[in-house]
């Protein structure tokens, strides 16, 4: 009998889904894209640029077969849902399946859930759609977007400097980073001091003289002023104000990368790959359950279902007093409300009861989801803040600090908070109006340049820009450290020589396109596209005409790189030897290329004596990239190795003897040493 065939794309969401939907569907997985944009046409971009920028599509490599499996299952079924992901990203790939499979409308329904739990995946399945064109067209333009840009600039970066790469949003990540550095670079520290008044169980800075701002300089400053104070000081004002300290939304993306960056030192790549597993789903009692909500969204929003079902667990367990308000972020333009933001999809599932089914990865990033969307539906807590103003000589001292008068949801969230608040005794009781410090000390202190980027500060810098979208952070990030362009210390990007070399050409010549303001434009000309606002060719077409001049005037005026000479000279022509770079790395060849095609080979080292011809073992890579060691007379000698020979015959069968993880033993026979 026929089935209901629902194609996903991960093998892992197969299982639980298959499980929901019962005996009459079948699912499998198109284990991620199937096609991608080919290399044909002008510049590879695999686009036809003068017919409205029309697409060719290849099927990526190894993507064959599940193609032609899934036409099988397609011809078989009785009807087929895509069920990707939840976001254009998603909405592209469904669309790929539909052409690549060659479905008709009548045949499928486009399946979207937001959560892999049973009660998600059955309303999905009860609200089908068709595909929204307007999703696909711009995924589409994005594509075509980074490639051309890709292309087009990493050709500029190789012809005049020694980067590799650039691309549309890296290349703006890496400006922010050289532009810190550059602020760094530029700082001049100035010297300052401060005076301090420590009592009991507190203390106090000084801030005013007569009421109004005091800077110190230098000792000889702080040290006259401290010549004027005595140890009585008297209180001039107690300051009490109640205040609501309030929870922050569910996370986005951003929001979830940043925290787990700053709590949990997990890198934004790391982040991902965890929650992808949270959602796809966790082995939980013999059942897979997806754990948290679609991981990718720049949405706060949460479902009714999901508030409710809180306020509920809120109530049983901390009381009713404890029950707050659904929090609403204010919606900046790029956000795109489309799901919601991340959550758990079960409040019942505490971290903690299900901590025995999960990694210390994953349990430590479901912890920090977990809690922080338990805490954006509990109410505000107040504090009771105190401002205490002390006066000696007519120096003013400050101090601040708060009580908890209710904790609302810092009663589960604490822990989590950065702000570590200082007590105050309750100066409005005391009988006398003067108190007498332990001591006052003088210290001094230099103003510090601006800090470098963490991986979490950078993150959030590109958000409020609108560079990027959550699902590209994680693979920028991964870039900028990849290519050589920045390199971490103390866990801040600090750019090097080439990174300051690649960004300063890109200003040089793309400082109209490589900037904050262009490249946010764009992601708004995306999101007017998926909203039927923009025709997609138009935009590429307006970006193309203004961007192909300036690269072509670029690659004609832009100084080329002098190659690094290596201090050798030709032995054809007496002409520089100098590092160049090709397919396979850098190699060493003659500067009066192409008149002189003179490349140096260097000459591999000998690692042992072959035994059967007397030539040379050197090591030596296979198709596939992987390491062995063979005669350099191949292919009149075929001897071979898969472990590293140590130039030593076995006293049994006098075949070479190899070295393995500290173990020798013989090429041939069973002899171990």
């Amino acid at each position: 009998m026929a089935k209901n065939l629902v194609i996903v794309e991960s093998p892992h969401k197969t299982i639980p889904i298959g499980n929901y939907l019962g005996k009459d569907y079948k699912v499998v997985a198109s284990v991620g894209h199937i096609r991608d944009l080919s290399t044909k046409g002008k510049y590879g971009f695999g686009v036809d640029i003068e017919n409205n920028f029309k697409p060719d599509y290849v099927v990526i490599k190894g993507k064959k077969k599940v193609i032609d499996n899934l036409k099988k299952e397609v011809k078989d079924a009785k009807h087929v849902y895509l069920a990707t992901d939840p976001d254009r990203e998603g909405e592209a790939i469904s669309w790929h399946l539909y052409d690549a499979l060659k479905l008709n409308d009548a045949d499928y329904d486009r399946v979207v859930f937001n959560e892999i739990t049973k009660n998600a995946v059955k309303e999905a399945f009860n609200n089908t759609r068709k595909i929204d064109y307007n999703l696909v067209d711009s995924q589409k333009t994005r594509s075509i977007l980074d490639k051309i840009i890709g292309f087009r600039l990493s050709r500029v970066i190789k012809a005049k400097t020694s980067g590799i790469s650039a691309g549309r949003v890296q290349s703006v990540a890496l400006k922010l980073v050289v532009e810190k550095e550059r602020e760094i670079q530029n700082f001049k520290s100035e010297e300052y001091w401060t005076i301090t008044a420590n009592f009991n169980d507190f203390s106090a800075e000084l801030y005013n003289y007569n009421h109004k701002d005091l800077e110190i300089h230098n000792e000889l400053e702080a040290t006259g002023i401290l010549k004027k104070l005595s140890n009585a000081f008297n209180i001039e004002s107690v300051d009490k104000k109640e205040k609501a300290k309030k929870s922050k939304p569910v996370y986005t993306t951003s929001t979830m990368q940043q925290d787990a960056s700053n709590k949990l030192n997990m890198s934004s790549k790391k982040t991902m790959s965890v929650a992808q597993k949270l959602y796809e789903g966790i082995n939980v009692k013999d059942e897979v359950v997806g754990l948290i909500t679609y991981m990718r969204t720049d949405s706060v929003r949460v479902s009714k279902d999901f508030v409710k079902s809180a306020y509920d667990f809120i109530k049983i367990n901390y009381g009713e007093e404890y029950v707050g308000s659904v929090k609403v972020s204010k919606k900046s333009e790029n956000v795109q409300d489309a799901h919601e933001g991340i959550r758990p999809t079960d409040i019942n599932k505490t971290p903690e009861s299900i901590k025995a089914y999960l990694t210390n990865d994953e349990y430590k990033l479901y912890r920090l989801i977990y809690y922080r969307a338990l805490a954006s539906l509990m109410k505000d807590a107040k504090t009771i803040n105190t401002t205490v103003i002390l006066d000696n000589n007519n120096y003013q001292f400050k101090a601040t600090g708060q009580i908890i008068k209710f904790d609302g949801y810092l009663k589960v969230y604490s822990s989590f908070e950065d702000a570590n608040e200082t007590t105050l005794p309750p100066f409005d009781t005391y009988k006398s109006k003067v108190i007498v410090s332990n001591e006052i000390t003088k210290e001094q202190h230099f103003t510090k340049p601006p800090a470098r980027y963490t991986e979490a500060k950078l993150i959030k810098e590109m958000e409020e820009l609108g560079i990027g979208r959550p699902s590209t952070y994680a693979q920028t990030m991964s870039v900028i450290k990849d290519r050589g362009y920045v390199t971490l210390e103390d866990k801040r990007f600090v750019p090097t020589e080439l990174g300051f070399e690649v960004s300063d050409k890109l200003e040089e010549a793309f400082s109209n396109i490589i900037n904050v303001e262009y490249t946010a434009s764009m992601e708004n000309d995306l999101d007017k596209i998926a909203e039927g606002k923009a025709v997609w060719y138009k935009v590429l077409d307006d970006f193309y005409k203004d961007f192909e001049p300036t690269v072509e005037d670029a690659l004609k005026k832009l100084p080329k790189k002098e190659a690094q000479k290596t201090g050798e000279v030709c032995p054809n022509c007496g002409s520089d030897l100098v590092i160049r770079k090709g397919r396979f790395g850098e190699f060493t060849a003659c500067s009066n290329y192409p008149k002189c095609k003179y490349i140096k080979t260097e000459e591999p080292e000998e690692i042992a004596k072959c035994p059967n011809c007397g030539g040379k073992i050197i090591e030596k890579k296979s198709k596939r990239g992987k390491v062995f060691y063979g005669c350099n007379n191949y292919p009149t000698c075929q001897t071979a190795y898969w472990d590293k020979p140590i130039n030593e015959l076995c006293p049994n069968c006098n075949a070479m003897l190899t070295e393995k993880n500290g173990k020798v033993k013989c090429s041939s026979c069973d002899y171990v040493k």
